[in-house]
C-alpha cells in the first residue's frame, strides 16, 4: 500500500530561477533552502543547556564592528573588550556554553573587508585564545575554550558526542554591518583576494554540524533584548543535506585557507635566550613575546633600531597609563609603522602557536597577551621621535621601564646593541593622512524639563539633576499639529449622537446575544470536564458564610451516612436499646423519627441490593471476560457515595473474581511469566479491598483472603468482619476444582518492585480534612493552611501531583465570604481560559441579591463571557489584567474589591514576547498571589524574589515545594518496522497493559541512559519508578568495583522489610541510588560507563522489526477466509518520515491498549498533514477491504435484502381487520398495529447500519462515547464555519487536530470529544501542553523541532498519566534523533529569568492612572510596588538606582514628546500611545511621525491621489510594526533572488521625509539617554573602568603624570567605556544602538526598553521582511509562503496583529476627535479584522441556528438526514454498528481546504457599506473655526480617513483569504 504524502515545505524552485543558481557550489544552494526561525536561544530553545560557540565565528562577528580600529591603530585591547563583552551577555544570561577553535581554518575570523590587515587578526586570534585559556577559570562559568584541527577531525565529533552539545552557533558568512557601512570606503580591489570564499567554508561548516545532527544558531544577526537571546536557528536534517555533503569536506579542503604571509624561521635559539632572561627579571608574559618577536624581526631586518625601540617604549606606556587615559586622538600615520606592525603580527602569532611557547610563558609574571599592543599609542611614540631623541629625554618610572625592556632585548644580539646608541631620528616624509575615528562632537549634558509629582518625587528624591526651567517644551514644528489639538478638544462636537446611541444599542444588543451564545456553549464545553476519579463535576451551590469574619470556609459536604449496621445474612438488623425505660416529650419524637429514617435506610438498601443482583446477572451473561471486567468497572463508576458505601466492596469483589478467571486461563496456557502485569492488577484489586472499611463483609473479606492465599501474594489480607450477607454471584475460588498452581512464582519485593510500582499507594502523609471532599497529603494541608491565613503562595509540583484544588479551594473561599470579593485567575492561553471557566461553571452555583453579579467570568481580547466586573471570579490572560488595573475608572471601584490572583504556569513570565507583562502584574498585584507551576528551573531564586515583591506590599509569602509525581512516566523510543501492512486494527487490545514493555517497535529507555554526559550531572526532577530503582540497583550491583561499591543496605531485601511496599517507601532509596550515581559520575575511574552502557543497549539497538501486519478478526485473516497478504501488499516504511511511520505507530499503541495518545509536533502544517494523510491511509485501506472481503460482500447483500423487505413491507395491502374498539388510523392500522411494526423495524440491526460509515477497525474512534445525535450537530456546526471537510472526515475516524491557528469551535470540539473518549488520537502543537486537562495514556513527540525545548518537553509530556484516570503514563519519541531524545530527558529546567520591567509605555500609563483617578490608593500602591520593589532580572535591591534613573529620564522623553506635562498629566496624543502599548516601541516612532505633522502631509492628497497616498502610508506602517529581521542576505542572493522577483521582499527605504523625522525623534532620545548615562556615572559610580567584562583582568597601570608630557591623550569618556575609547571613540554617539554597545561598564542599558525604532537601511542594515507592504500590493498569501518566506501557520497571527494596530489607531484618534466615547477598556473590543470575522460569522450562525446547545429538540432536528460526501472529500465507509458518516456541508461556493489558501475576492458588503458610511460621514463634515481653516491641508480629519481607508483596503485583501 502506498503512503500518501502531502506536499513538502521546500518546495523546489522553479527551473529557471535554479539555473540562475547553476554556477554556485552545492553547499551555497543547499544553503538557499534551508529554513529557518527566529528564536530565543534561553526562554524558547536551549535554557540552560550546554552548546558550542564556533570560535572564528565568535572572532568575526566581532572583528566586524565597526569601532574597533584595526585599520591604523591595531586596538587588540578593544577587540578582546568586545569578544569578552558578548560572551559576558551570554553568562548573564545564565548561557553554559563552550568555545572551539579549527586551526585549519582560521583566517575565517578575518572580516571581508580586511584583507590587508589580515596579519593582524590573525594575531588577535591567537591573543584571544591565549588570554581565555589562562584567564578564564572554568570553574567559574562552566566555559571552557578547545583547539582542534579541523570541524572533521575525529577528535571533535568524539567531543561532540561526549559533551552532550545542545546546538552549535557559528557564522554563515554572509555581508556584516561593518561591510555594508564601509562600502563607500573601501573600493573592491581592497577586499580579500588571498583566501576563498570565505561564505563557502562558513555554510559547508554548518552542512557538517547539521549532518552530525545538530542544530545551528547563527551568531550574525544577533540581538540581545532584555534576557533574551534572539537570532536565527536553521532546522535541517540529514536528510535535507546535498547528495555530496560527505566529500564536501575534502574538496573544500584542496583550496588553501592559510595565510598568505611569509613564514619566519624556527625561533627556538631566542627563546632560549629568553628564557635566560626570565631567569633574572620577572617579566610578563607580554613583555616575554614582545622581546622574543622584536629580536626575530631585527634578525631578518624587518625592524630598525627606532622601530624597536619605540615598541618597546610603548610597552612601557601601556605599563604606567590607565585605560581611561589612553585614548589617543587620530594623527598622521607614519608608513613605516605599518609594514612593522603587520611582521610584528606575523611573528608573534608564529610564537604564540609554538608549543615551545607554553612552556616559556608559564615562567611569566602573568599572561597579559590581551593588550599585547596599541596601535595609536605606538604610533604617537614613532610621531614624537621626529626630532632628535634618547632615553635621557625621558625620566621617572617610565625611563626605568624602558630601560629594563631595553637591557632585556639587549641580551638577544648584537644587533639589539644599538638600541641605546646614538640619537634616534624618524623619517618624516612618509606620513600617511588617513583618520579612522568618526568625527563628532562631544554633547553636553541635556538639562530636563521640569517635572514633580508627589507620588513619583516620593521615588526621585535621590536623583539630582540640573533643570532647564526655560525651555520651550514644544517644537515649532510641532506647533500646528497641537494647534489643531487644541482646536478638537476644546470645539469638536459628537457627530449624529442619536446615530450613536442607536449603534450603541445595536452593540448592547449582540453583546447580549453573544453572551447567550457563549454560555450555551460553556455548559456544553463543562458538562466534558470530569473531577480526579473520572466522574461528571457536580456544581455545589455556595452561601455566604455569616461567622466570625464572614470568611470561614465551610466543611466540605459529606456523603449521607448509611445505615448503621448493613442486614446480616437474614437480612434484618439489630436494633439496641434501653429496655423500661420510657421516652417522653421531644425525646420520643426525635427518636420515633430517627426510627423513620432508619427503616427508610433499610428500605433503600434493599432496593441497591436487588438491582445489583439484576445487574450482576447481566455481567454473568457476558462470556468475554474481559468485556465483563470493562461493564463492571463502568458500572462501579456511575455508583453514588451512598450506594458505593454499601456495595463497593462485593462490586470489587465480582472484578476481582473477573481477574482470577483471566489468570486462571494464562496458567492454564503456561503463560504465567509473560502476564504478570494481570497478576499486578489483581494486586492492586486485592491492596484497595484491604483498605476498604465501608461495606465490607465476611463473605467478601473471606474471598479475598483465598485469593491472597491463592496466588501467594504479597499482602496481609482483609480482617474478617462480622456482619455478612450473601454474594450475588458464585466466586472462582469456592469452585473446588484444582487449578493448578496459581502462585505468583517472584519473590515479594521482585514481583512489586518489577510489576506493581503503578499501583503503589501513593499517599504522602494524607490525613482528612474537613476542608477538602479528599483526604490531602501533607504538602497540599499546608498550601490550605496558608490560604486560610490569607497569606501569598508560590507552589511548584509536577504535573498530576494535585495542584488543581487549589485554585478551586481559594475561588471557594471568595465566594463564600461575599458577593463583592473577586479573584482573577491569569492563564497564559486562551485555551486554558475556557476550560478553567468551564470548570469554575461546573464546580460552583451561587444566587445573588441583585441582578448583574455573576459566579463567573471571561475576558480576553477575542471575546468576553458574563460582566467582567460584575462576576466574582474573573478569568483572563495577562494583557487584559493589566488594562483592567491600569484603567483609571477601576481604580476606586474593581481594583481594591480584588483579593486574590491565582497566576497559573508562572513561569510564562520567561517569555519572549509576554513575559514582561507577568512580571509587572507580579509586581502592581494590589493582594495576596498565588503561583503555580511545574517546571521552574530554579525555584529558590525565584521564590525569594516573589518574597520581595509581596513584603513590599505587607504580604507574607509561602513557597510550597512537592517533587513527586502521581502517575510514573515511562519512555520509550520508536523504531518503526521495516515493511507495514494495514488490514484493520486488532479486535482485541491487550488486557492489562498499562505499557509497551516487550512490544516490537518500542525500545524502553530507562532515565538513566540519557546520563551521556556526566559534566551535566543529575537534574533534580529527573524521577524514577520502582521498576527503574530496581534495574539501577542489579547494574550498580553487577558493575561495582573495590574503589566504587554499593552499600548493602540498599539491596532491596534488606531496605523492603515490610509485606506491602509504598510509594514513601521508594523516595528514599531512590535518592540514595542517585547519590551513588552522582559518586561516580564525578569519578572518571568509575564503572559509570558500563552502567550507562548496559542500561542504553535497548535504545541503540538498530534492529528494526522486518514487517508489521496490522489486522483485525473481521477481515477474515483469522478464520481463513481470506488468504495472508503477499509481499506486494506491504509497503516500504521510511524510518525517518512521520507520514510513513505514524499509522504502524498508532497501530501498536491500539494493540497494546495504549490509546488515547497525543501527538506533538511544533510546525503546524505539518500536524494537519499527518492527520490528512492518517485518514487517507486508513480510507484506502478500507477501500480495499470492501472490494476483497467476502464477509463485507455479504453483509452489504443481507443489507440490501433487508432494504427490499421494507419496500415490501410499505406496499403491503391494507388490513381489513382489527380488534374491536381499537383506533385506526387512515390507513387502517391500528395504534398497537403501528407499535408492533415499527417495533419491528427498530430491532431489526439493519435498521442502523449505514454502509457508508467508518467500518469497524479502520478508525480510532469509540462510538459508545458519544449518541449519533450530537455528532450530527457538531459536524453541522463545523460545516456553518467552512472547516474543511477532510478535518470532519478525520473526526469520524477518532482523529483530530489542535493547534492555535484551527477554528475554535472545531478546536472546543476536539477537546470535548477527546475527553469524553470519542477522539482517542489528537495530533497537536503546544496548544495542549499547557495546563489543558486532556488526559491521554500516551504522549508521543513526533518528529523533532527547535520548539522541542527541556521546557516544553516536561510541559507535554506532563499530559500522560495524569492523575485519577491512567497510572501509569507513556511517552514515546517518534522520529526524534537519540542525541536529542538524551538531552531532553538530561537536561536541566530552564532558570526563570525577568525583564526589565520599567518600559515607557508603562510609564504613561501610570500617569493616566494616577491622573485620571485623582491619586487613588490603588494607584499610588501600584506605582510604589512597582519603583520600589527589587527586579528579578536586575539582581535585587541594588538596581534600585539604575530603575529610577530610567524611570525618570523615560518621563524626560515623554515630556520632550509632549505626552506629559510637568506635573505628570497626560497631554495630546497620550491616549493613542498608550492604546498601542503592544506594540511598543513602534507607537512612540508613530507619535514622532503624527506630532511632527509628517502625517498631515502625507495624508493631505488622500482623496486627489488615493492609490499613491496609501501606498507609500502602508511603507510607513511596514516600518514601524510588525518588523521581521531577515538573515542576513548575500549579494548574489539579492541580484539572482529578490531583484527580479515580483514580490517585494525587502522592504525598501522609508519616504525621505519621514526618515527625516524619524531621525530627528532618534536623535532627541539619543541625547536624552546620553544624559541618563552621564548621570548616572556621576551620581553612582566612582570605581574606574580597568576590568575586562568576563576575566575581571585588570590592565593598564595607575597613571602617570610624566607620561602624558610624552603621550597625548583624549579627556577621559564619561558615557562610553575606556575600552572603546581605545581606538579614539569619544562620547559623541551615532545612534541609540552605538551608545547600548559601548556604554562604559557598571551602568544597565537595555536597547529594548529605549522609546525608538532604528531606521532601515541608515542605522540598521540588516534586511526588514517587506511582508506586509507586499501583502497590501498583491494580497497573495502563497507569495507570502514563497518569496517571503513566512510560515503557512503564522500568515494569519501575522496579518490580523496589523489590522489590530490600524484599528486601534483608527479608534483612537476617532476617540481623540470626539467621533466616538470609548474608554481604555472599551479598547479592549477593538479587533484585528480577522477576529471581526471570526465574530461576526459566529454571530451570524448562532442568530440562524438559534442555540449551540445539544438538547433533545435540537438533536431530532438535526438529525434527519444524512448528506452524501462529495466525491473530492475522503469518503467514510461502512460498518455494521451504529454510528454517522461525515456529513459533507453543501456550501453556495466552493470553500478553501484551509484558511490560508486563498480563494476569491469574496467579501462582506454589509461591512464595506459600513466604511463608506463613515467615510462619507468624515469627508463631508464642515468645519467652521477660523483656526482649522488655516491647516485644512494637514487636518486630522484626513489623516483619519486615510487610515480608515488603509484599513479598509487591507482588510479586503485579508478577508478574502476565507471568503
Amino acid at each position: 500500500m502506498a503512503a500518501a504524502t502531502p506536499a513538502r515545505d521546500d518546495t523546489p524552485a522553479s527551473p529557471t530561477t535554479e539555473d540562475a543558481y547553476a554556477d554556485l557550489h552545492p553547499v551555497l544552494q543547499w544553503y538557499r533552502w534551508l529554513s529557518s526561525r527566529r528564536v530565543d536561544l534561553v526562554g524558547d530553545y536551549a535554557g540552560n543547556e550546554r552548546f558550542l560557540i564556533e570560535g572564528d565565528s565568535l572572532l568575526l562577528h566581532c572583528f566586524s564592528d565597526p569601532e574597533i580600529d584595526f585599520q591604523d591603530g591595531f586596538q587588540l585591547l578593544h577587540a578582546v573588550y568586545v569578544v569578552e563583552k558578548l560572551l559576558k551577555a551570554f553568562v548573564r544570561r545564565k548561557c553554559v556554553f563552550d568555545i572551539a577553535f579549527f586551526e585549519r581554518h582560521k583566517t575565517l575570523c578575518i572580516p571581508s573587508f580586511g584583507s590587508k590587515q589580515s596579519a593582524k587578526y590573525l594575531l588577535a586570534r591567537e591573543a584571544v585564545i591565549r588570554h581565555i585559556q589562562n584567564n578564564l577559570d572554568p570553574k567559574e562559568y562552566g566555559v571552557q575554550l578547545f583547539c582542534f584541527d579541523s570541524y572533521n577531525s575525529s577528535e571533535f565529533v568524539d567531543y561532540l558526542h561526549s559533551s552532550g552539545m545542545y546546538f552549535i552557533m557559528c557564522h554563515d558568512g554572509a555581508a556584516s554591518k561593518q561591510e555594508t557601512s564601509m562600502a563607500a570606503y573601501i573600493s573592491a580591489e581592497n577586499r580579500r583576494s588571498d583566501v576563498p570564499d570565505a561564505k563557502t567554508y562558513f555554510r559547508a561548516m554548518i552542512a557538517s554540524f547539521i549532518s552530525l545532527g545538530y542544530n545551528v544558531a547563527l551568531i550574525n544577526g544577533l540581538e540581545l533584548r532584555d534576557t533574551k537571546i534572539m537570532t536565527m536557528v536553521l532546522e535541517g536534517s540529514r536528510r535535507s543535506l546535498p547528495p555530496n555533503v560527505d566529500a564536501l569536506s575534502d574538496a573544500l579542503s584542496s583550496l588553501s585557507l592559510t595565510n598568505g604571509s611569509a613564514n619566519g624561521t624556527d625561533a627556538s635559539s631566542a627563546m632560549n635566550i629568553l628564557s635566560g632572561v626570565l631567569d633574572g627579571k620577572r617579566l610578563t608574559e607580554r613583555e616575554g613575546l614582545a622581546l622574543l618577536t622584536i629580536q626575530e624581526m631585527v634578525n631578518h631586518g624587518q625592524a630598525n633600531a627606532t622601530l624597536a625601540l619605540a615598541f618597546l617604549l610603548h610597552l612601557s606606556v601601556l605599563s604606567q597609563l590607565k585605560v581611561t587615559d589612553r585614548g589617543v586622538p587620530d594623527r598622521p600615520v607614519i608608513v613605516s609603522g605599518d609594514p612593522f606592525m603587520t611582521n610584528f603580527a606575523i611573528t608573534a602569532s608564529r610564537i604564540l602557536r609554538t608549543p615551545l611557547w607554553s612552556n616559556i610563558a608559564a615562567r611569566c609574571a602573568s599572561c597579559d597577551v590581551s593588550d599585547l599592543v596599541d596601535g595609536r599609542i605606538f604610533n604617537t611614540i614613532l610621531n614624537s621621535m621626529e626630532d632628535d631623541f634618547n632615553l635621557d629625554a625621558i625620566d621617572g618610572t617610565l625611563k626605568s621601564k624602558a630601560l629594563m625592556l631595553v637591557q632585556a632585548a639587549q641580551k638577544f644580539s648584537s644587533e639589539m646593541q644599538s638600541l641605546l646608541e646614538g640619537p634616534l631620528k624618524a623619517p618624516q616624509d612618509h606620513r600617511d593622512p588617513r583618520h579612522h575615528t568618526k568625527d563628532g562632537d562631544i554633547h553636553p549634558s541635556l538639562a530636563v524639563l521640569p517635572f514633580s509629582n508627589p507620588v513619583f518625587d516620593n521615588h526621585m528624591d535621590p536623583i539630582r539633576l540640573k533643570v532647564d526651567k526655560h525651555a520651550s517644551e514644544v517644537d515649532p514644528r510641532a506647533e500646528v499639529v497641537f494647534k489643531e489639538i487644541s482646536h478638537w478638544h476644546s470645539h469638536r462636537k459628537p457627530i449624529d449622537r442619536p446615530a450613536a446611541m442607536a449603534e450603541e444599542k445595536k452593540k448592547a444588543f449582540w453583546a447580549n446575544k453573544r453572551n447567550q451564545w457563549f454560555m450555551a456553549e460553556m455548559q456544553t464545553y463543562s458538562a466534558s470536564l470530569t473531577n480526579s476519579i473520572g466522574r461528571v463535576l457536580e456544581p455545589e451551590t455556595i452561601v455566604i458564610q455569616t461567622g466570625k469574619g464572614g470568611t470561614k470556609p465551610t466543611a466540605a459536604r459529606q456523603p449521607s451516612a448509611p445505615a448503621k449496621e448493613i442486614r446480616s445474612a437474614g437480612g434484618k438488623q439489630d436494633a439496641k436499646g434501653k429496655k423500661g425505660v420510657p421516652a417522653s416529650g421531644g425525646k420520643a419524637v426525635r427518636e420515633s423519627a430517627a426510627a423513620s429514617r432508619a427503616h427508610k435506610q433499610e428500605q433503600e438498601v434493599e432496593k441497591w441490593l436487588k438491582a445489583w443482583d439484576v445487574s450482576c446477572k447481566q455481567f454473568q451473561a457476558e462470556k468475554d471476560l474481559q468485556s465483563r471486567y470493562a461493564m463492571t468497572k463502568a458500572y462501579l463508576s456511575t455508583l453514588a457515595d451512598q450506594r458505593r458505601a454499601i456495595l463497593g466492596p462485593e462490586v470489587e469483589l465480582y472484578m476481582l473474581d473477573t481477574l482470577l478467571q483471566l489468570w486462571i486461563k494464562v496458567v492454564e496456557r503456561g503463560k504465567k511469566d509473560e502476564e504478570y502485569s494481570l497478576a499486578a492488577i489483581i494486586w492492586d484489586s486485592v491492596s484497595h479491598l484491604s483498605q476498604t472499611s465501608k461495606g465490607m463483609t465476611k463473605s467478601v473479606a473471606v474471598r479475598i483472603n483465598a485469593a491472597v492465599k491463592a496466588l501467594s501474594l504479597p499482602t496481609a489480607g482483609v480482617e474478617v468482619p462480622k456482619e455478612d450477607r450473601p454474594l450475588s454471584f458464585p466466586f472462582v475460588l469456592d469452585n473446588a476444582r484444582d487449578y493448578g498452581d496459581l502462585t505468583v512464582r517472584l519473590s515479594s519485593n521482585d514481583f512489586q518492585l518489577s510489576h506493581c510500582g503503578p499501583y503503589f499507594d501513593r499517599s504522602m502523609g494524607s490525613a482528612p480534612d474537613d476542608r477538602v471532599p479528599f483526604e490531602p497529603d501533607e504538602w497540599q494541608r499546608k498550601v490550605l493552611d496558608e490560604i486560610d491565613k490569607n497569606r501569598s503562595l508560590f507552589v511548584v509540583a509536577p504535573t498530576s501531583a494535585g495542584k488543581t484544588f487549589i485554585s478551586f479551594y481559594a475561588m471557594k473561599q471568595v465566594l463564600q465570604a461575599d458577593d463583592d470579593g473577586v479573584l482573577v485567575y491569569v492563564a497564559p492561553t486562551k485555551a486554558l481560559v475556557n476550560q478553567i471557566a468551564a470548570e469554575i461553571q461546573a464546580r460552583f452555583s451561587k444566587s445573588y441579591k441583585y441582578p448583574g453579579k455573576s459566579v463567573w467570568g471571561i475576558h480576553t481580547r477575542d471575546y468576553r463571557i458574563n460582566n467582567p466586573t460584575g462576576c466574582q471570579i474573573l478569568v483572563t490572560v495577562p494583557h487584559v489584567l493589566q488594562i483592567m488595573l491600569l484603567a483609571p475608572s477601576h481604580a476606586n471601584t474593581w481594583s481594591p474589591r480584588v483579593k486574590r490572583i491565582i497566576f497559573d504556569e508562572v513561569h510564562s513570565i520567561g517569555q519572549a514576547e509576554d513575559g514582561v507583562v507577568w512580571e509587572q502584574l507580579l509586581l502592581m498585584a494590589p493582594c495576596p498571589i498565588i503561583a503555580l507551576s511545574a517546571t521552574v528551573g530554579n525555584p529558590q531564586q525565584f521564590n525569594n524574589w516573589l518574597s520581595s515583591t509581596q513584603k513590599s506590599n505587607g504580604i507574607d509569602l509561602t513557597m510550597v515545594q512537592h517533587s513527586v509525581r502521581y502517575s510514573e512516566l515511562r519512555k520509550y523510543v520508536y523504531q518503526p518496522p521495516k515493511k507495514f501492512c494495514f488490514k484493520g486494527l486488532t479486535d482485541r487490545p491487550a488486557f492489562g497493559a498499562l505499557s509497551l514493555d516487550g512490544t516490537p517497535n518500542f525500545a524502553f529507555m530507562h532515565p538513566v541512559a540519557s546520563l551521556v554526559n556526566r559534566s551535566r550531572g543529575i537534574p533534580d526532577d529527573l524521577s524514577l519508578e520502582p521498576r527503574d530503582c530496581l534495574i539501577l540497583w542489579e547494574c550498580l550491583n553487577k558493575h561495582q568495583t573495590p574503589d566504587c561499591t554499593i552499600d548493602k543496605s540498599l539491596d532491596p531485601s534488606v531496605i523492603f522489610s515490610g509485606v506491602e511496599i509504598k510509594k514513601a517507601d521508594i523516595i528514599p532509596w531512590e535518592a540514595k541510588l542517585k547519590d551513588i550515581l552522582q559518586k561516580w559520575m564525578a569519578d572518571n575511574n568509575s564503572p559509570f560507563d558500563k552502567v550507562i552502557e548496559e542500561l542504553s543497549k535497548p535504545i541503540y539497538s538498530k534492529d528494526r522489526q522486518p514487517r508489521l501486519l496490522s489486522t483485525s478478526v473481521q477481515s477474515g485473516l483469522h478464520d481463513g477466509q481470506e488468504e495472508l497478504p503477499g509481499e506486494e501488499d506491504f509497503r516500504d516504511v521510511i524510518g525517518d518520515d512521520l507520514y510513513s511511520t505514524t499509522l504502524p505507530l498508532l497501530s501498536r499503541l491500539h494493540s497494546q491498549n495504549c490509546l488515547p495518545a497525543l501527538l506533538f509536533n511544533y510546525d503546524r502544517k505539518k500536524c494537519e498533514s499527518i492527520c490528512r494523510v492518517i485518514t487517507e491511509q486508513l480510507v484506502e485501506s478500507e477501500k480495499k477491504y470492501k472490494e476483497s472481503s467476502p464477509k463485507w460482500k455479504h453483509k452489504i447483500a443481507q443489507h440490501n435484502r433487508w432494504k427490499k423487505e421494507q419496500e415490501k413491507q410499505k406496499k403491503k395491502p391494507v388490513r381489513a381487520t382489527q380488534k374491536k374498539g381499537a383506533k385506526v388510523d387512515e390507513e387502517g392500522l391500528s395504534k398497537a398495529d403501528l407499535q408492533r411494526e415499527k417495533a419491528d423495524v427498530d430491532t431489526s440491526p439493519w435498521a442502523s447500519f449505514d454502509p457508508d460509515a467508518p467500518v469497524e477497525n479502520f478508525h480510532f474512534a469509540d462510538f459508545k462515547k458519544v449518541q449519533m445525535s450530537e455528532l450530527y450537530i457538531y459536524y453541522k456546526q463545523l460545516g456553518k464555519r467552512n472547516v474543511p471537510q477532510w478535518l470532519s472526515d478525520a473526526l469520524s475516524r477518532g482523529i483530530g487536530v489542535h493547534h492555535a491557528g484551527m477554528n475554535r469551535k472545531y478546536r472546543q470540539i476536539v477537546e470535548m470529544l477527546f475527553r469524553r473518549g470519542f477522539l482517542r488520537v489528537v495530533i497537536a502543537t503546544g496548544t495542549l501542553a499547557l495546563g489543558i486537562n486532556m488526559p491521554t495514556k500516551t504522549v508521543v513527540f513526533s518528529g523533532d523541532s527547535v520548539f522541542l525545548t527541556a521546557l516544553n518537553f516536561r510541559q507535554a509530556a506532563g499530559r500522560a498519566g495524569r492523575r485519577g484516570f491512567d497510572v501509569l503514563g507513556n511517552v514515546v519519541f517518534q522520529n526524534v534523533p537519540l542525541a536529542k531524545v538524551t538531552r531532553l530527558i538530561s537536561s536541566r529546567l530552564p532558570d526563570l529569568n525577568g525583564h526589565f520591567p520599567i518600559t515607557t509605555s508603562l510609564v504613561l500609563r501610570l500617569c493616566t492612572l494616577l491622573s485620571e483617578s485623582k491619586n487613588s490608593k490603588f494607584a499610588i500602591k501600584a506605582i510604589d510596588g512597582i519603583m520600589s520593589q527589587p527586579r528579578l532580572y536586575m539582581g535585587g535591591e541594588e538596581a534600585k538606582d539604575t530603575v529610577l534613573h530610567h524611570l525618570r529620564f523615560s518621563i524626560e522623553y515623554l515630556r520632550r514628546q509632549n505626552l506629559l506635562d510637568s506635573k505628570g498629566t497626560p497631554l495630546n496624543f497620550a491616549g493613542c500611545v498608550s492604546h498601542l502599548y503592544y506594540a511598543e516601541n513602534a507607537s512612540f516612532a508613530f507619535h514622532a511621525l503624527l506630532k511632527e505633522g509628517y502625517f498631515h502631509e502625507l495624508c493631505a492628497n488622500i482623496d486627489r491621489a488615493s492609490d499613491s497616498t496609501l501606498n507609500k502610508l502602508m511603507l510607513v506602517m511596514s516600518h514601524l510594526f510588525g518588523r521581521l529581521p531577515c538573515r542576513q542576505a548575500d549579494p548574489e542572493t539579492v541580484d539572482r533572488d529578490i531583484k527580479p522577483s515580483s514580490s517585494v521582499v525587502f522592504l525598501p527605504p522609508l519616504p525621505k521625509e519621514a526618515s527625516r523625522v524619524l531621525k530627528g525623534h532618534n536623535r532627541q532620545t539619543l541625547d536624552i539617554f546620553t544624559t541618563y548615562v552621564r548621570t548616572f556615572v556621576q551620581q553612582h559610580i566612582k570605581e574606574e573602568e580597568n576590568s575586562l567584562p568576563l576575566t575581571g583582568v585588570k590592565v593598564g597601570g595607575k597613571g602617570s603624570d610624566e607620561v602624558k608630557k610624552y603621550v597625548k591623550t583624549n579627556p577621559p569618556n564619561t558615557v562610553r567605556s575606556a575600552f572603546v575609547g581605545l581606538s579614539g571613540h569619544q562620547d559623541a554617539f551615532d545612534s541609540i544602538s552605538d551608545l547600548c554597545r559601548t556604554a562604559r561598564d557598571g551602568v544597565f542599558l537595555e536597547e529594548a526598553v529605549i522609546p525608538y525604532v532604528d531606521l532601515h537601511p541608515e542605522e540598521n542594515p540588516a534586511p526588514i521582511n517587506a511582508y506586509l507592504y507586499d501583502f497590501f500590493k498583491h494580497g497573495d498569501i502563497k507569495t507570502l509562503e514563497r518569496a517571503n518566506k513566512i510560515r503557512v501557520g503564522d500568515v494569519w497571527f501575522l496579518l490580523n496583529d496589523f489590522s489590530l494596530v490600524l484599528a486601534t489607531i483608527i479608534t483612537s484618534l476617532m476617540n481623540f476627535m470626539k467621533l466616538s466615547q470609548l474608554s481604555d477598556l472599551d479598547m479592549l473590543d477593538v479587533k484585528g479584522s480577522g477576529d471581526t470575522y471570526e465574530e461576526t460569522r459566529e454571530d451570524r450562525i448562532n442568530a440562524e441556528t438559534g442555540s449551540t446547545s445539544t438538547s433533545a429538540s435540537s438533536t431530532a432536528a438535526s438529525s434527519a438526514t444524512w448528506a452524501s460526501s462529495s466525491a473530492t472529500s475522503v469518503s467514510p465507509a461502512g460498518s455494521a454498528d451504529a454510528r454517522p458518516p461525515t456529513p459533507t456541508i453543501r456550501r453556495k461556493k466552493k470553500v478553501a481546504e484551509s484558511w490560508d489558501e486563498e480563494m476569491g475576492d469574496e467579501s462582506s458588503s454589509e461591512e464595506e457599506e459600513e466604511e463608506e458610511e463613515k467615510d462619507k460621514m468624515l469627508k463631508d463634515t464642515s468645519f467652521s473655526s477660523p483656526e482649522l481653516l488655516d491647516i485644512e491641508d494637514a487636518g486630522l480629519d484626513k489623516v483619519l480617513r486615510a487610515f480608515q481607508r488603509l484599513a479598509n483596503e487591507f482588510n479586503k485583501k485579508f478577508r478574502a483569504m476565507w471568503a
